[in-house]
């Protein structure tokens, strides 16, 4: 069963709702339980995808402890039963909720690109740069980028985020902060990167968010998800064309083929449709957590 909202089922105020996950306060700590609910073009769509909100809440949290000897983080928990009568039906949450701590959001996306695809290439086409970064004359869509590149984005709570040059952060951020930012995000998308080649998965790029607590920077949201990375099957791996990504995919193909507008509600996806995005998060789960 999908799970649209856990408002219903969560006794604490509602600090915020995003598109995909909701925050919660615990007091001391946050609430986050991850919804099934799927966005695209800026619209949330019905009906929520089976399955998703958990593949994240265990991805990011895989994730998390993995990375945690390199990288301090906000998970403070992720055991429904620690929530007592705060959860009315714990087998519903039981796998999307994580209790954080309460860190003061750094408001830059911090954006590391291994491929040069999707908004990259577009700017790429443009101007040979990207966030003001020269890159070689040349290159084609999707060429792997001789080394990574951190290209920040401006987080805006209203519209799109903001894409901006390494100057534009240290003026927003300060010089130390943002050097601290662009070496904590390379060195994670490193380490991830070899992680998922290893399992047969190329991490084309990904998003990273960062916040402190008692003057230290920790990362926060999501990490290394579908919702939050670019992953390509290497069987699918090409040059020059779309490569069909490794998440909510068949979302974006059905709506494109569709005649909706992008300016109004679309109507509900097909069962199918559905059914193929649930089947595209669960197998990046299974094949991302495989021993090898």
């Amino acid at each position: 069963m999908a799970l649209s909202t856990a408002a219903d089922l969560v006794k604490a105020p509602l600090l915020y709702k995003g598109k995909v996950r909701e925050l919660y306060d615990l007091g001391e700590h946050f609430l986050i339980v991850v919804t099934d609910r799927i966005s695209a073009f800026d619209y949330v769509l019905e009906p929520a995808v089976p399955e998703k909100g958990n593949v994240l809440n265990k991805l990011s949290s895989y994730w998390f402890e993995l990375t945690g000897d390199m990288m301090d983080n906000h998970v403070v928990h992720t055991d429904v039963n620690r929530l007592g009568d705060i959860v009315t039906d714990p087998n519903l949450l039981k796998d999307r909720i994580m209790v954080t701590r309460k860190a003061e959001r750094i408001d830059i996306e911090c954006v590391v690109r291994g491929y040069i695809t999707g908004g990259g290439w577009r700017q790429y086409e443009k101007s040979g740069e990207v966030n003001g970064i020269t890159l070689p004359e040349g290159l084609r869509k999707n060429a792997k980028l001789d080394s990574p590149i951190f290209t920040p984005a401006a987080k805006n709570d209203v519209g799109h985020d903001e894409d901006i040059p390494m100057d534009r952060m240290k003026e927003l951020v300060g010089d130390a902060l943002a050097m601290e930012l662009q070496e904590k995000s390379l060195r994670l998308y490193e380490f991830a990167r070899d992680y998922c080649d290893q399992r047969g998965i190329i991490l084309a790029d990904c998003k990273f968010e960062f916040g402190m607590v008692d003057g230290k920077v920790i990362l926060i949201d999501e990490i290394f998800t579908p919702d939050a990375s670019r992953f390509w099957a290497k069987e699918n791996y090409a040059l020059d064309i779309e490569i069909d990504s490794m998440d909510k995919e068949p979302v974006r193909t059905y709506l494109a083929g569709t005649d909706w507008d992008k300016n109004s509600q679309p109507d509900p996806l097909p069962e199918q449709v559905v059914e193929a995005t649930t089947a595209r998060y669960v197998d990046i789960y299974n094949r991302l957590t495989k021993v090898v």
